[in-house]
């Protein structure tokens, strides 16, 4: 799985425009899409217990974004993919979660409860990995990337929903409020 930043939302509310970005070809046009965004979903694998190489080199590319507050009030969420079920996929969320934090962004947690955790559940459920901060996926180390697991894709497009809809109502609220 490659290091992906989404510039609003895969299937998105209506009027939303989504924009896929490979954090390691970013241009002056990629990087003017980014700062024009309402929303931002970050998207890499986990590898060692944390954000990629790739991420991190693109994390550290925002610095000035960081400083000059480019970023500030727009909505962000994070997934991320590694080998084992748990594979320390926390982590990587985490870390997505303090970048976004560090550039004035709202994060959007998952909204859903965990899946597959009784007797009766099916790895089949959304959220089967059982993240609150993000969405995580599994995907077998010898796999090419279309095999990730379909719960967890399902669950992926759950957070992009989530994070147009979140979007949606906070500029609802600002039209709102400048209007007064």
């Amino acid at each position: 799985m490659a290091e992906r930043v989404w510039a609003a939302i895969t299937d998105p509310a209506p009027g939303a425009k989504v924009s896929l970005i490979a954090v390691d070809t970013v241009d002056e046009q990629d990087w003017a899409e980014l700062d024009a965004a309402d929303a931002i979903i970050f998207s890499c694998p986990t590898y060692m217990g944390n954000v990629s190489a790739g991420f991190q080199s693109f994390a550290e590319r925002t610095g000035r974004r960081c400083l000059e507050g480019t970023w500030r009030d727009k909505v962000a969420a994070g997934f991320t993919n590694s080998g084992s079920k748990a594979g320390d996929k926390l982590q990587t969320l985490s870390a997505l979660t303090v970048f976004a934090a560090q550039r004035h962004m709202h994060w959007v947690n998952l909204g859903l409860p965990p899946g597959w955790n009784t007797s009766g559940a099916s790895e089949f459920e959304l959220n089967r990995l059982g993240f609150w901060l993000g969405a995580g996926a599994s995907t077998e180390v010898d796999a090419d990337a279309s095999a990730v697991h379909d719960a967890d894709l399902r669950t992926c497009e759950h957070l992009g929903q989530r994070v147009a809809t979140v979007a949606g109502q906070l500029l609802a609220g600002r039209a709102l409020a400048t209007s007064r």
